[in-house]
């Protein structure tokens, strides 16, 4: 690992924030190196890590005062901001170190009290550690091979071979008050040291200088790294060959199995050479169950990985049958851990559910489980990287990390459980939902209609530019697909759940507005329209069921019918006839999926402002009523003009209606001769 400070970047660093009176060089520079730590993976994840600086600031009063800036609860190292730093009074957080305990809360407690700006964050849990010792700038991760080090039967002995007295060793107590005091203790007896080494937990750097701390740091990971290599290099283990299975075959099973009850999981994959051979250890059953790298991981990943033992030869029943066993098998471990522990320890907690949140499957890869992408996506990074960290630790000696009763303790800490019940998951929080059709109008408002529900989407459409921008500002997967192609539809939802594990529900919305009289129009013209207004919403709506018969957790298939399909116009048949049959593939869909839970809807609009009719066409039906563009859309019994975002707010009721299926909702303010019958 080579130091990314440049003096050049630092000075530019402090030239930015010059004109806040807030931030001085010493905030500045504590900004810069701490987003060089925060944004190299091998040395922190997702808002793993701290780093803090002592200096003075001025308080209401207008004295100066010493203040100890550290990072903020909810902010993340590669992208902190002064903010990011709460400034804590120093003089009163240092005397309680004379206290001889402090409780968790109470800890939490005394740093808020001493916070300069009461509406800052809360300090991190380790303030006090960051407090006790005397240096200037302090940095703290949890680096990869620092790990492999500490993770070690014999780590304190490891660590003296490869550091000598240059890092001082301080055994594992969870973070809070002991730890810091521990800490602190530790430097006293080595005033020479350049930093501490927390078995089972990671590494503190310090110094006067924010490049001395920081360098000091890259060159204890660069040492440890180099080390890791070497012992890494010596090693050859067998491996255990397996064929590659199809994951778009196993994720719908695996995720159904999942989602016991109310809970919804999304899925991410991950699979690379590093992890085939990894999933290939003969050991894989043993080592992946000792724990995680760092207890901090725990809260993200669950304690261990769920171990599946698929074959190709297997056919779907086996494999939900094998799935099914193994995930129960979990589940029942998982939850005798949690009364095993909480006996011992007198203490009732509030039981986290007990689904993995790192399934390993050799010949597929590593898939994590999380009730967001972002949850799915961090454990995922967690794991990928643990996985590097037991190679090497297993290179170096034994993989070995805490007993049960101390990660129980981090996973069950009384500061997490707190936060349980706090905050409300939207209606559709862990479903996933597919959009055709979404780049503009009806499509592109129900993309975000169902984002703010809380749906991951998959959003599909012809048109690229139009495409992305509604995607890029929703973080929604797109792709560009022909709808009329029954390839290109089956591809497409294949990709998405090779994105997300599976699909939840569809708004089927692809769609174009031909005219002629229905006597005149070409065979080949009104075949064209069939592709796109009926068999685009076959293909996706029969490629949607199948994956929902997988997973047996419901779902919902929605359809924009178009008023149309019971209204037809004079020389708008080649669109109406499709339109009509959408409704009747509608009702048989209620009809196939209603014993699985699936739910099968549609949506009869009128007079969108859309783009499907050229505005000239919009011009020339306005004046064949007496009506100019504008009253043309208000042309219904509520005089209003309706909304493409009137039609998504239809799409996402009929999505959240548990009891509603085989419906034809209109949205068309008021259109008699329309109404279904």
């Amino acid at each position: 690992m080579e130091s990314q400070w440049s003096d050049a970047d630092a000075r530019a660093t402090i030239e930015r924030y010059r004109e806040d009176p807030a931030v001085n060089a010493d905030i500045a520079l504590r900004v810069y190196t701490s987003r060089l730590i925060g944004q190299d993976p091998a040395l922190v994840l997702h808002g793993g890590g701290n780093t803090s600086v002592k200096t003075t600031m001025r308080d209401d009063t207008g004295r100066d005062v010493a203040v100890l800036c550290v990072k903020g609860s909810g902010w993340d190292l590669g992208g902190i901001e002064p903010p990011g730093l709460p400034a804590v009074r120093l003089e009163s957080l240092d005397a309680l170190r004379d206290r001889d305990a402090l409780s968790d809360e109470d800890m939490v407690n005394a740093q808020r009290t001493r916070l300069i700006d009461s509406s800052s964050p809360n300090p991190s849990v380790e303030t006090l550690l960051h407090a006790f010792l005397p240096h200037k700038f302090i940095d703290h991760s949890h680096a990869d091979a620092i790990l492999a080090l500490v993770d070690q039967p014999s780590a304190e002995d490891v660590c003296r071979a490869v550091f000598g007295d240059t890092l001082a060793i301080v055994p594992y107590i969870m973070p809070g008050y002991a730890l810091a005091k521990l800490a602190a203790e530790t430097y006293e007896r080595n005033p020479e040291t350049q930093g501490l080494l927390l078995l089972r937990h990671g590494l503190f750097t310090f110094g006067q200088t924010a490049k001395e701390s920081y360098e000091r740091h890259i060159a204890a990971v660069d040492k440890a790294e180099r080390f890791g290599r070497t012992a890494t290099a010596r090693i050859e283990r067998a491996q255990v060959a397996r064929d590659d299975m199809d994951y778009a075959t196993i994720a719908p099973v695996l995720r159904g199995k999942l989602g016991e009850g109310e809970r919804h999981y999304l899925l991410n994959l991950r699979y690379d050479d590093m992890i085939k051979r990894f999933l290939g250890r003969a050991d894989l059953g043993t080592i992946t169950q000792r724990g995680p790298a760092t207890p901090d991981h725990v809260i993200r990943t669950k304690r261990v990985p769920l171990l599946l033992d698929l074959s190709s030869e297997m056919d779907p029943s086996t494999i939900a049958s094998h799935i099914d066993e193994r995930l129960q098998a979990y589940r029942e471990d998982y939850r005798a851990y949690v009364t095993r522990e909480s006996s011992a320890k007198g203490r009732e907690v509030t039981r986290l559910d007990p689904d993995p949140r790192v399934v390993l499957v050799p010949g597929v890869g590593l898939i994590s489980v999380g009730a967001t992408e972002k949850a799915a996506a961090i454990a995922g990074d967690i794991y990928e990287h643990t996985l590097g960290v037991i190679e090497t630790a297993e290179a170096i000696g034994q993989y070995e990390v805490l007993p049960t009763a101390d990660l129980f303790d981090m996973e069950y800490w009384s500061l997490e459980q707190a936060k349980l019940g706090k905050s409300q998951p939207k209606p559709l929080q862990g479903r996933v939902v597919y959009i055709s059709g979404a780049g503009r109008g009806i499509g592109a408002a129900c993309a975000r209609a169902f984002a703010d529900a809380g749906a991951s989407l998959y959003l599909t459409d012809r048109d690229e530019e139009a495409l992305v921008a509604v995607a890029k500002p929703l973080g929604a997967g797109c792709e560009i697909v022909d709808a009329s192609k029954e390839s290109a539809v089956r591809r497409s939802v294949e990709r998405c759940v090779r994105a997300f594990g599976g699909l939840d529900g569809v708004v089927s919305n692809a769609g174009i507005a031909p005219q002629g009289a229905i006597d005149e129009i070409s065979t080949d013209d009104l075949k064209q329209s069939f592709e796109v207004n009926f068999f685009s919403h076959q293909y996706l709506a029969s490629s949607a069921l199948r994956l929902m018969r997988a997973q047996r957790m419901g779902g919902f298939l929605l359809f924009n019918a178009s008023k149309a399909a019971f209204n037809p116009g004079k020389g708008f048949g080649p669109y109406a006839i499709p339109k009509a049959a959408v409704v009747a593939l509608m009702k048989q869909y209620a009809i196939e999926g209603g014993s699985i839970g699936v739910r099968s809807n549609a949506v009869n609009a009128d007079r969108i402002r859309t783009g499907l009719l050229a505005s000239e066409d919009v011009k020339r039906r306005a004046a064949a009523r007496g009506l100019d563009a504008d009253a043309y859309y208000r042309s219904n019994l509520l005089h209003r003009e309706v909304t493409a975002e009137d039609v998504a707010e239809a799409f996402l009721n009929l999505a959240l209606a548990p009891s509603t299926t085989g419906c034809v909702v209109t949205v068309d303010g008021g259109n008699i001769a329309a109404a279904p019958r």
